[in-house]
């Protein structure tokens, strides 16, 4: 197989991987996690074999560094005996193993503009598709994946997610490529429409930070585009106002009461301080090595401050809990690459919704729980560094022309 049909392949093969893992998130079995995983592991080796083959064509990024230090810290805590519960950090550094992987696996894939352009069209038009299915099932479906497969749950199952918030981090990641996408092309209205879209099904999702976000990704994203890649400002400001039209038109047809009262309530915030007061105490005692990668749902219970007699599965917070369950050091390494990838974000545009992730993880756990969805993050975050190599030899920094 010539390099090109090779290429086009790796790309085609990433995005149906990462579309495979969002659709199957529902899935309770290990069965598809593990297919997702082991697919994943073996492209990435498969890409290094060949690149061990072809030196010249290996492509390096400071991100790799934070990356790799992750699965790195668990085996060390492993090691030293410092995990409080061995099964879930071996769980957890297969996890962020496959993190390391697809990030790696993506860089790679879209160092070639032909590339990158062929993947993340891919999965933008694959989540714009599955943003309207996941609208649509929501009101439709009684709470079944696909109107197909019971989950438990009646209400706010959006596709494959059966968590509102996870969902409203999903497109969190891919607005800003419409929005980015509408500023640049010669005929925006499909765009825009896919971006009002968007918005709507996260505030009919009632996700509090999702809909905060998505509505600052459409005041942001047109101005820093203005700013970055020299666009005239009353573009952007058409921009602005078009993402905000559509989005209220969209918005009116799911319905906003539900999102709105969620916004007034008198306290937002509770339960989830109370949680974030314990992982702070839990993190002063165990600073240097923390408890263990994905611990700690085991190691909170000494540290409640609040029980509702409900088994408590996450932090609601991601930084507390990477904290916790790997120290400061764990702590400082995601910090670098958030860091990295901001200042990338900053130079690419269609990328800050990776941060906006970011921030969404200062009040719940997108990138915990449902390791494809973090995998789908990370690939995006490879693709968008090749991006940041790319336009230091062009520029402007988008992922398709």
């Amino acid at each position: 197989m010539n390099d090109r049909r090779f290429a086009r392949a790796g790309a085609l093969g990433l995005a149906g991987l990462l579309a495979y893992g969002i659709l199957t998130l529902w899935v309770t079995g290990r069965w598809a996690l593990g297919f997702y995983q082991a697919a994943a592991l073996v492209a990435a080796a498969v890409c290094g074999i060949r690149l061990a083959a072809r030196p010249a064509d290996f492509r390096w990024t400071t991100l790799l560094a934070p990356l790799s230090f992750i699965p790195l810290w668990g085996l060390i805590q492993l090691a030293d005996g410092k995990t409080v519960y061995r099964w879930e950090t071996w769980n957890s550094v297969l996890n962020w193993t496959v993190n390391f992987a697809l990030f790696w696996l993506a860089f790679q894939v879209c160092t070639r503009r032909h590339r990158r352009e062929g993947l993340v069209t891919l999965l933008f038009s694959f989540a714009a598709a599955l943003s309207v299915i996941s609208t649509v099932q929501m009101f439709t479906s009684g709470g079944k994946v696909f109107w197909l497969f019971p989950t438990g749950y009646t209400d706010f199952v959006l596709g494959p997610f059966v968590y509102k918030n996870q969902y409203a981090a999903f497109i969190e990641t891919v607005l800003p490529l419409a929005l980015y996408r509408g500023m640049t092309r010669k005929n925006p209205l499909a765009y825009w429409i896919i971006a009002g879209a968007m918005v709507a099904s996260v505030m009919a999702s009632a996700s509090r930070a999702g809909t905060v976000l998505v509505l600052a990704e459409v005041l942001v994203i047109p101005l820093l585009a203005a700013v970055r890649d020299g666009f005239d400002l009353r573009r952007a400001g058409f921009a602005i106002g078009s993402g905000i039209a559509l989005s209220a038109v969209f918005t009116a047809v799911v319905g906003w009461d539900v999102i709105w009262s969620r916004l007034n309530e008198a306290d937002p915030y509770t339960v989830r301080r109370e949680m974030l007061r314990s992982s702070i105490r839990m993190v002063h005692d165990r600073p240097a090595i923390g408890f263990g990668l994905g611990t700690w749902s085991t190691a909170y219970p000494a540290y409640a401050l609040y029980d509702d007699g409900l088994f408590a599965n996450q932090a609601h917070n991601d930084w507390a809990q990477w904290a916790v369950e790997g120290g400061l050091p764990l702590a400082v390494a995601l910090l670098i690459f958030a860091v990295l990838l901001g200042r990338l974000a900053w130079n690419c545009v269609w990328g800050f919704g990776l941060i906006s992730v970011l921030l969404h993880s200062l009040v719940d756990y997108p990138l915990q729980q449902r390791p494809a969805l973090a995998g789908w993050f990370f690939a995006l975050a490879g693709a968008l560094a090749a991006a940041g190599v790319a336009k230091q030899m062009s520029s402007r920094c988008e992922p398709a022309s």
